[in-house]
């Protein structure tokens, strides 16, 4: 059996709607970078940590083609649709919705051009 409990959630406001002033100061609140941590991320930095290595992750560097070099269209997609988001670093991700803002300005270039094509055809 499960008894409620009296943890304040990251909002720093109880359900109750009062503000936390019965919280345990033990009690830890998600307040900076652990907020923005995923599970990924805290897997990836204690496997760094277990092994005796930096835990800047700079092997994706050296994989070949990065997402911000990679240019627009197919591949790119792919490489998108494949990639565990849970799974990035906060500047791999930063790089990850850079690169799909990327492809989707490109695919809306794809699509304007189309529609004029559409609307105006050349001579038959």
């Amino acid at each position: 059996m499960q008894t409620p409990s009296s943890r304040v959630p990251a909002s720093g406001v109880p359900a109750s709607g009062n503000p936390s002033s019965g919280a345990s100061a033990a009690e830890p609140r998600l307040d900076g970078p652990l907020k923005a941590m995923s599970p990924g991320v805290v897997d990836y930095l204690f496997r760094q940590l277990v092994t005796g290595k930096t835990s800047e992750d700079i092997q994706w560097e050296q994989e070949g083609i990065s997402l911000a070099a990679q240019p627009e269209g197919a591949e790119l997609a792919r490489r998108l649709s494949e990639t565990d988001i849970d799974a990035l670093t906060p500047v791999e991700l930063f790089h990850y919705v850079r690169a799909a803002q990327r492809l989707a300005a490109w695919a809306e270039g794809l699509r304007q051009a189309a529609v004029g094509r559409y609307c105006h055809p050349g001579p038959a």
